[in-house]
This record gives structure tokens, C-alpha cells and sequence, in this order.
């Protein structure tokens, strides 16, 4: 560990934006949204506020070998943003966003909500999660699932430019132009792995008017509607995102739910191809529908998670069979297909253009102990029989053959990447490349 010099050092650069473990405020800082890793105690949290001071703690954390991790939104599923006796690079401190035009630049710490209230003013759209505190920057690299992704594309199909600080304390600014490596590796390469990017430049669209629906059906139907969910995706037109949620329980429960980029009454029409359930349509503006989704104001959970990409259907007697009495368990399908798979597996770092769905698995911590609850989600994210596949959004710890499941046919050329940027492995981390 850095010794009290060392820290005096860091902290002449930093000031009191460097949050050690007896200062004040250290404690309330240093809790993760998953509360299953508030046990963890950083050495140290830089709130940084420009390159200047990402590029010191970069270079404090080379010189002094100890790890370090950026953190934006706080909701890496595995609590790798927390790292135990690390520096973190808090990014809070960096998130505006200055929309010009088509095209917005935005600090890697803002939030969900704080971008689509910023860009909808200026009439315009990107498509990002629903979240409210997830961080653009954690979303960005990982690729980016978004309620209008199948008409607009992922998050990082959007993006432009990034200025990142690499491991070597330079700050650099990549595009298909300057860089294109490591532009490529930073749509869809997963966070921490290449540098700590300070800013995101991305392309925007007029925002849409959308229809949104919730759809619930009766109690036992579960495997039916997931088997007519599944079914009716395969043809839907590229203005219909659509979510399917399968609740546990005894029987477990079901909703379905989308947007559709255009009116109520064409989305009705695409409606009636479902079984019959109670259905609500709205009809709202794109920073109406993005509060929708996000929802009331988020606290700390304790959970477990991870996921798997669909390349088939997977039997809805299958999941409902998983997911019975398997309380405060879940399993979340998200419609893939659209502009998203019109992009070549290999055109950005993001390998499932051919998925048809992402099914992302969950599972509160509350009446079962934390090994209990990784056993129950095992059991769901094997059990779906999709291949060992998954999102490096919804990082799991326990993911087998994870980097095969992340990154794919991808995996070489985002090996030699972080090689070059980070030779001395400054990033490392357990599931870092």
C-alpha cells in the first residue's frame, strides 16, 4: 500500500477531492448501488473534475502498483467500480452535457436521466438504458441496450469521438480517424479495460414521439405468452421495441412491454397478434417515455445477476419451470434484432448483432444468503440453454468462459488492444482483458 507521503503527494495534485478512508464523507462515497459489495473499502476516492486529474491518478496508480478502477453510475454488477484497497476514479464530477446541433458531447459521469432531460430540450434522442443513475460511461463501452434500440441502434453505434486517459497518463482523443483501434475496442470492449475516458461525443437524432404499453396476463400463463413473445419479435417492424418479464413465483408471473416509434393506433395493430391480456397504451413524448421507464428515484440493493444472448428460442415451459417458487427471482428479455443487427459482428467490439433477444437474470439478496442466491441464478442463466454467451454490461463474476462469452469471435483483436495500451497491465482486474 501507498505510504502517507504518497498520498500527501496525490492529494497536492488532487486537493480534498482525494477522499481517504478517515476523512469525512469516505463512507457514504464508497458504497456500490449492489449493495452486496458494500463490505468493500477502497484506499482511496479521487472525485475528479477534468483529464487533469483522471491522468494523476493514473500515473499514482502505475508508480504505486495498486489497483484502480473508473466509476460512473456505480452499477457494475460484480462490484469491479469498488475496488478492495484501489483508487477510484470517481467521475461524478465530470457529467455535462453540451448538445450542438446532431450532436452532443457528454462528461463519462453523468446519468441517464441528466442526459435525456439535456438532449430533449434541444429536441433530440440517443438511445441509451432505462436506469435512471446508470452511468453513460459503464453503458457506452459495454455497447448499450436501449427501449428504442431496434429503430436507433445501441448506445455506441451512436458514438462519434472519446477523449480517454490511457494507462501511460496520455490523454487522447479516438475516432474512426485518430486511433480506430482503439475506437473500435471502446464500442462494445466493456469498461477499465483500455484507458479511463473523460468524454463521449455522440451522433443524435430528432427526438421521436412514441407509444409506449404494458401488457399483464393471467396467472399460470407464463410459458405461453413467453413462447408467443418469442414467436412475435421475429417480425416486427424496427419501430417496435419490446420487453418480456418473467417473474418467480408460484406460478411465476409475466409482462410484456415496449415502445413503438409512432402512433398509438399502428402499435394497437401490432398488439392484437398477442394473447389476450390486460394492455395499456400511452402515447408520450421521448422524455415522457424515458421517465417511464426509469422510474421512481433508485437506493442501494443487494442482488446478484448476469445474463445470456438468444441466437434461438428458448421454450417459455422452460423458463416458467426455472422461475417456479423461485421468489424474488427474475428473468428480463429485451428484443434484439432491427438496426441493431444490420451492423457486422465485427464492426464494432460488440459481438451479438445476430442475437434475437438479451435475457438478463436476477436475483434479490434478501432472504437467502449471498452463495444461495448465486446458486439460484446459476440455475436460471445456464438453464436457459443459450450457449455460453452473455453482455459484458451485466458482468457476472461467475460467468464460465467469460471472455469467449463477452467478446466472442472479438476476443483476439481486443486482447491485442489492451496489450498496446495498457503493456503493464495498470487496469487489471478479474475479468479485465
Amino acid at each position: 500500500m501507498p505510504s502517507a507521503g504518497d498520498w500527501a503527494a496525490l492529494r497536492a495534485r488532487l486537493g480534498d477531492r482525494l477522499v481517504l478512508p478517515q476523512d469525512v464523507g469516505y463512507d457514504r462515497l464508497r458504497l456500490p448501488h449492489n449493495t452486496v459489495y458494500a463490505h468493500r473499502r477502497p484506499a482511496a476516492i479521487a472525485r475528479c473534475t477534468r483529464p487533469e486529474d483522471v491522468q494523476a491518478c493514473l500515473e499514482f496508480a502505475s508508480h504505486q502498483r495498486i489497483p484502480i478502477a473508473a466509476r460512473s453510475g456505480k452499477h457494475s454488477y460484480a462490484g469491479y467500480s469498488a475496488p478492495e484497497n484501489g483508487l477510484v476514479v470517481d467521475l461524478r464530477g465530470m457529467s455535462g452535457v453540451q448538445v450542438s446541433g446532431n450532436s452532443v458531447r457528454i462528461g463519462a459521469g453523468a446519468h441517464m436521466l441528466e442526459v435525456y432531460e439535456a438532449i430533449s430540450a434541444a429536441g433530440q434522442a440517443l438511445p441509451a438504458g432505462t436506469c435512471r443513475s446508470v452511468g453513460i460511461g459503464g453503458l457506452t463501452l459495454s455497447g448499450g441496450i436501449s427501449v428504442i434500440g431496434r429503430r436507433y441502434g445501441l448506445t455506441c453505434d451512436h458514438l462519434t469521438s472519446a477523449t480517454i486517459v490511457t494507462p501511460d497518463g496520455c490523454l487522447r482523443t479516438v475516432s474512426a480517424h485518430e486511433e480506430p483501434d482503439l475506437f473500435w475496442a471502446l464500442r462494445g470492449g466493456g469498461g477499465g479495460n483500455f484507458g479511463i475516458v473523460t468524454q463521449f461525443t455522440f451522433r443524435t437524432d430528432p427526438a421521436p414521439d412514441l407509444a409506449v404499453f404494458s401488457a399483464t396476463f393471467p396467472a399460470g400463463s407464463s410459458a405461453d405468452v413467453c413462447d408467443a413473445w418469442q414467436e412475435w419479435i421475429g417480425d416486427l417492424p424496427d419501430e417496435l421495441w419490446s420487453g418480456c418479464g418473467v417473474r418467480g413465483g408460484s406460478p411465476p408471473e409475466v409482462e410484456l412491454y415496449g415502445t413503438y416509434v409512432g402512433p398509438a393506433k399502428d402499435l394497437h395493430r401490432l398488439l392484437d397478434r398477442l394473447p389476450t391480456g390486460e394492455r395499456t397504451v400511452w402515447e408520450m413524448s421521448y422524455l415522457e417515455a424515458m421517465h417511464h421507464f426509469a422510474g421512481a428515484a433508485e437506493e442501494g440493493a443487494a442482488y446478484v445477476a448476469s445474463s445470456r444472448m438468444l441466437r434461438r428460442r428458448v421454450p417459455g415451459a422452460q423458463v416458467a419451470t426455472l422461475l417456479d417458487g423461485q421468489r424474488d427471482a427474475s428473468v428480463q428479455f429485451d428484443s434484439f434484432g432491427g438496426a441493431i443487427g444490420r451492423v457486422a459482428p465485427d464492426a464494432t467490439a460488440f459481438p451479438h448483432r445476430d442475437a434475437i433477444a438479451s435475457a438478463q437474470t436476477y436475483v434479490k439478496v434478501i432472504d437467502r444468503t449471498e452463495a444461495e442466491s448465486r446458486r439460484v441464478l446459476a440455475s436460471l442463466r445456464d438453464g436457459l440453454g443459450a450457449g455460453t454467451t452473455g453482455y459484458v454490461g451485466y458482468i457476472d463474476p461467475e460467468m464460465p468462459d467469460w471472455p469467449a462469452a463477452y467478446y466472442g469471435r472479438n476476443l483476439a483483436r481486443l486482447r491485442e488492444v489492451a496489450r498496446r495500451y495498457d503493456p503493464d497491465r495498470v487496469l487489471a482486474f478479474p475479468q479485465g482483458l
